[in-house]
């Protein structure tokens, strides 16, 4: 994946809403999103090559989402998949004090963001490992560092804000962003070494290509009653539309502590 913003805790009536693109080569073996047969109670979509996720929900009140980081020029040898971590905190093989402790340098460079109950980190292992809370409020994610966010990632930030404000649950604008095929301006591309051809390609919110490009968005929102719903909508080569997913889910408790 490699767009999200998290709206987390900030509105009484949706204490969580997320969006997100998945962008990944065409060919990887992957799952939509759907129960997990070996876990029923976790919601997502699954990496049929390494056996991991990218993003997902469960019954037991976690979320979590990875996003690889970009660095083009770093010639490191192969280590664990990233979506190893999610997999495992949804399906709670993985639980707080083993986030504290876990060897994050044996898995390729990642971004993560975790959530469970009343509680969200972020965790990374670029350029070294850190872990912080956070707090209630809006919070976006791409290839890169939490701060400063990229181009896209306050588009998407700024989505959902204004999703929030409109107060309509019409989730129509929420994918509009996720669609949105605009590149950033040059002067606001941030400088990872890909060169400008491609770091402007890549900024735009959705990447339409023929071997790689956007795969899946999906928006997850849960109200004030803990009821939560994933929706996902699939893409193959050249961004054409592959079927469209829909599971609801629990969130204990959500609401309570707002």
């Amino acid at each position: 994946m490699c767009l999200l913003a998290l709206a987390w805790r900030i509105d009484p009536r949706w204490p969580l809403v997320l969006i997100a693109n998945r962008d990944e080569s065409y060919a990887r073996p992957t799952a939509r999103a759907a129960r997990w047969a070996e876990a029923p109670d976790v919601v997502g979509g699954q990496d049929l090559e390494f056996g991991g996720a990218w993003l997902g929900v469960s019954d037991q009140g976690r979320l979590a989402a990875v996003t690889n980081v970009r660095r083009p020029l770093e010639q490191a040898p192969p280590r664990e998949s990233r979506g190893l971590l999610t997999r495992r905190f949804l399906t709670g093989e993985l639980g707080w004090a083993a986030l504290e402790v876990l060897d994050l340098d044996r898995f390729n460079p990642f971004n993560l963001v975790v959530a469970q109950a009343h509680e969200a980190v972020f965790i990374t292992n670029q350029p070294s490992i850190e872990r912080h809370r956070l707090a209630p409020g809006v919070h976006g994610l791409s290839n890169g560092p939490l701060e400063p966010p990229w181009p896209k990632t306050r588009r998407a930030m700024a989505a959902v804000s204004d999703w929030l404000r409109a107060g309509v649950p019409d989730l129509g604008p929420l994918f509009s962003l996720l669609a949105d095929e605009t590149p950033a301006s040059d002067a606001d591309l941030p400088d990872t070494g890909v060169g400008l051809e491609r770091e402007r390609r890549m900024s735009a919110c959705f990447l339409r290509g023929g071997v790689y490009g956007t795969r899946a968005s999906t928006v997850i929102t849960v109200d004030d009653r803990g009821r939560g719903q994933l929706i996902e909508r699939s893409f193959g080569p050249g961004g054409a539309p592959a079927g469209e997913a829909m599971v609801g889910f629990n969130w204990p408790g959500q609401g309570a502590a707002l």
